[in-house]
């Protein structure tokens, strides 16, 4: 039996600094194939080449991954600056509107890192340039150097709200996790809850409230080892079995009667 589809969402990037590519992490097929139970399709994050409706009838849920470039600061109603880092305004145009129709449609994704990110701009929220910067914070990003193992390694706790969405699906009210990024949520925006931060303040964790489908995403990385990893796998499964009830939902409303 065919499995259900998870777009992953691909970033732009250069083959032996030359040739252009839309690439993904091996980390998120192998999450979304083996620990969701689904088959992993990336996508080329550019609106020449796909566009929402085609992607929403040829996928049954999105990865929304991290990668290095960040959302432009002109979707939510700011000025670029130099803190604001590289952009990518191609995958911008893909996830932002794809984002809301999803929410819309009951459609499940699953929003990692700069996905996080995506989703809250989505939904008219504000994101900080650098939060390393902001007084009392700790510096989130990835370290320089070291191995993969030594970058993903867990580095703070989160606090989760009890008998929130998170608590109830990973059993405790405060989990430890990765952290590899530079920007975070600034303003939530409409109908985002924010339900984990980390010690400094940080929103880590998040939901669409109202949503009919599984609009769950967090700050950190929990692709990394998603099988072997007591956050990481939960959260992987239940994704997986929402993209199955949608798939499954959807197949029985387009058989004739």
């Amino acid at each position: 039996m065919a499995r259900p589809v998870v777009g992953i969402i691909g970033n732009s990037n250069l083959l032996h600094d030359q040739y252009p590519a839309y690439t993904g992490g091996r980390m998120d097929a192998e999450a979304v194939s083996d620990v969701a139970g689904c088959m992993p399709l990336l996508i080329p994050a550019h609106p020449d080449y796909v566009s929402t409706e085609e992607l929403m009838a040829t996928c049954d849920g999105f990865l929304f991954t991290g990668g290095r470039p960040n959302v432009h600061p002109e979707e939510y109603g700011e000025t670029e600056t130099e803190a604001h880092g590289a952009f990518d305004r191609s995958r911008d145009a893909v996830t932002l509107p794809l984002v809301r129709a999803c929410v819309e449609a009951g459609q499940p994704f699953f929003g990692i890192c700069r996905g996080f990110q995506e989703i809250n701009v989505a939904m008219g929220g504000t994101l900080y340039p650098e939060i390393r910067d902001l007084p009392g914070r700790m510096n989130h990003r990835m370290p320089p150097d070291g191995s993969i193992e030594e970058k993903f390694a867990l580095r703070h706790p989160v606090r989760l709200a009890e008998g929130g969405v998170f608590h109830k699906l990973l059993g405790a009210t405060e989990v430890m996790t990765n952290t590899l990024h530079g920007q975070g949520i600034k303003q939530p925006g409409k109908r985002i809850v924010v339900e984990g931060y980390a010690p400094d303040g940080t929103p880590e964790a998040i939901f669409v409230e109202g949503a009919k489908g599984f609009t769950l995403a967090v700050q950190w990385h929990p692709e990394f080892r998603a099988g072997q990893d007591p956050v990481s796998r939960p959260l992987f499964e239940a994704f997986g079995e929402a993209v199955r009830d949608f798939a499954r939902a959807r197949k029985r409303v387009s058989q004739p009667a």
